[in-house]
């Protein structure tokens, strides 16, 4: 969950909280509104029911360097709101709130460009050890004690955006509801940006060298993990491999047509081709019981 430096400039990947510096300091160096050499600011949301709690919190995080709150949630349809307005880099979130607890709230976290770190602020151990386990970068006790905030926004601020996002996507997972498949979540990148797509509006994934792209209806997202880590993340789900190069939503193949004896060509529902050995082809038949 640290960032590690990389030999390749086109390949490094910046934390939430530093790009929104970087477009701040671009901005300021335009309108000369900021001095040269201003200090990172982790833009910082508080979501928690209970007002003693937040305003502990607040206390404890004004008296930290480099933090800046852009606002505080009582319930979670609030929290959801200003993630969406205030694009916070770090979010402490309670878990137990009425109506709609914090899982909850990262369930619902609609598909976007950044995602902030999450840090998880509970009363109960058990809790706060299942979020950390799935993906939260950290978890906080209550009462939260000073020493452990600044660990906490310590290691936020060395969350790089894929990281952030694909953690999100952890918690996502284990915040479906019970009844049902769970529904899987895939991290995709366009330039420095990361979006959530789910399962089901992916179409294929498609190896090109040592890139994998993800296809969907509309457009085309740079993998952060390779076709043999998807494959085995969606083993339970509708995708098959119908190439060595080539991952399968079974529900958008619209036809199969036999190319030979030995090989046949699959369409996708967006009329994404592909073409798979006779072997392979059986799989998806059986899938799809033709």
């Amino acid at each position: 969950m640290f960032v590690h430096q990389e030999s390749q400039v086109a390949d490094r990947l910046l934390s939430p909280a530093h790009m929104n510096f970087m477009r701040r300091s671009d901005s300021s160096v335009l309108k000369g509104s900021e001095p040269a050499g201003a200090r990172m600011q982790l833009k910082t949301l508080i979501v928690d029911d209970e007002p003693v709690a937040r305003k502990i919190l607040r206390e404890e995080l004004e008296s930290i360097e480099d933090v800046e709150i852009v606002g505080e949630a009582d319930n979670g349809s609030e929290a959801l709101d200003k993630i969406a307005a205030c694009r916070p880099d770090l979010v402490l979130l309670d878990l137990q709130m009425p109506g709609m607890g914090g899982l909850e709230v990262v369930r619902k976290l609609k598909h976007g460009p950044s995602m902030p770190v999450i840090v998880i602020v509970t009363a109960y151990d058990k809790y706060a050890l299942q979020a950390f386990d799935a993906g939260a970068i950290d978890y906080l006790l209550k009462p939260v004690g000073q020493d452990r905030l600044v660990e906490a926004v310590e290691r936020a601020k060395k969350v790089t955006g894929r990281e952030a996002a694909e953690k999100v996507a952890h918690l996502q997972e284990i915040g479906e509801p019970a009844e049902g498949p769970r529904t899987r979540r895939i991290v995709g990148r366009v330039g420095e940006e990361y979006f959530l797509l789910s399962a089901d509006e992916t179409y294929a994934f498609q190896a090109e060298g040592d890139l994998v792209w993800i296809i969907t209806a509309k457009r085309k997202y740079l993998a952060t993990q390779t076709l043999k880590i998807l494959q085995e993340r969606l083993k339970s789900t509708s995708f098959r491999r119908i190439h060595r190069n080539a991952l399968v939503n079974v529900d958008h193949v619209r036809k199969m047509s036999a190319l030979s004896s030995q090989r046949w060509l699959i369409t996708l529902s967006n009329d994404q081709e592909f073409i798979a050995s006779k072997r392979q082809a059986r799989s998806v038949r059986q899938l799809l019981s033709w």
